[in-house]
């Protein structure tokens, strides 16, 4: 029997209780990424954006004024729910919302001039799978943005950074490469750009707070970084309190 559905609820529940400090947090509400995505927008017109794993809605609220329908996308009603409040805070009359898994798309063919995910993919179960319903849904000549952390090339620092994001939220799946990105949309039908990257840094005690960490999960995190090798400490620049900063992605891939 497969355990996506049991994995993809456990997403559900891990980001539904947490919905409103996803939509309060500083580091999805800004960042160069985010800036990066709006630009895009602003310099090519769009009658509809798909935002999957919509998350706290932010790549939402800044599209809203630059394309003329934006539907939200996410496994959390919880999530759904906290960003329908906050786009009608905005008077973001555009922004319709749609429950689902990343996955199993419930769009017609073509649907979309630009889908875009922001922070969801490393959560997804399938990623090759739900990059070709991205695609499907998709029109021809539109675009995908992806934007998520992604995994250094270097085996030690890869391993490091995915056993840091599984102790502190057990629904990651796994950050990628570049490379593997980069792949993994030619193989959906994609023709990705040159990717732009970013370094985030992450304050540890909103970190945890922000999911929710496991208490028993905390003191392990601490001592991972506390202890890592000084090859790990100069890449994550981990701080004495924890604290550390990590790579993150914005891919730009036109429909092929």
């Amino acid at each position: 029997m497969s355990n996506i559905p049991q994995h993809q609820s456990r997403v559900a529940e891990s980001f539904g209780n947490r919905a409103e400090a996803y939509v309060q947090s500083a580091v999805h509400a800004g960042g160069p990424d985010l800036a990066a995505m709006v630009a895009q927008l602003q310099a090519r017109a769009a009658g509809s954006l798909l935002d999957l794993g919509c998350g706290g809605g932010h790549l939402s609220f800044h599209a809203a004024p630059l394309v003329g329908q934006v539907v939200a996308y996410d496994l959390s009603g919880a999530m759904l729910a906290a960003v329908e409040k906050a786009a009608a805070a905005r008077n973001l009359g555009n922004i319709s919302t749609r429950q689902g898994p990343a996955e199993m798309l419930p769009f017609d063919n073509a649907s979309f001039d630009v889908v875009a995910t922001r922070y969801s993919a490393h959560h997804w179960r399938n990623v090759p799978a739900a990059l070709a319903e991205m695609r499907r849904v998709v029109r021809p000549g539109g675009r995908a943005m992806v934007m998520d952390v992604f995994a250094p090339a270097s085996p030690l620092l890869d391993t490091h950074l995915q056993t840091l994001e599984t102790l502190r939220d057990p629904s990651h799946v796994r950050d990628y490469s570049l490379m593997e990105w980069d792949a993994m949309l030619r193989r959906a039908g994609f023709q990705p750009q040159v990717p732009q990257s970013f370094r985030l840094r992450l304050e540890f005690t909103s970190w945890v707070e922000r999911i929710g960490t496991p208490a028993a999960h905390i003191p392990a995190l601490r001592s991972l970084l506390g202890h890592a090798s000084a090859e790990v400490k100069e890449h994550f620049a981990i701080e004495p309190d924890g604290s550390f900063t990590i790579d993150t992605m914005f891919i730009l891939a036109d429909a092929a």
